[in-house]
């Protein structure tokens, strides 16, 4: 019988080379389609406010 009550070995976690910059945790607002959806709920918010404080 095969024993099954050992757990798999975890894959060691991959090491950064020395040339390549660790990624800070503002690199994924530099990516495109993330600023395109917060430009848009931004933009849905901004009507929302200038419909309540104007119009209504």
């Amino acid at each position: 019988m095969l024993d099954t009550s050992r757990d798999p070995v975890p894959a060691p976690a991959p090491v950064p080379s020395a040339t390549e910059e660790p990624r800070g945790c503002l690199f994924a607002l530099s990516q495109p389609p993330l600023m395109i959806f917060l430009a848009v709920i931004g933009g849905l918010l901004l009507m929302a406010a200038v419909h309540d404080l104007f119009l209504l």
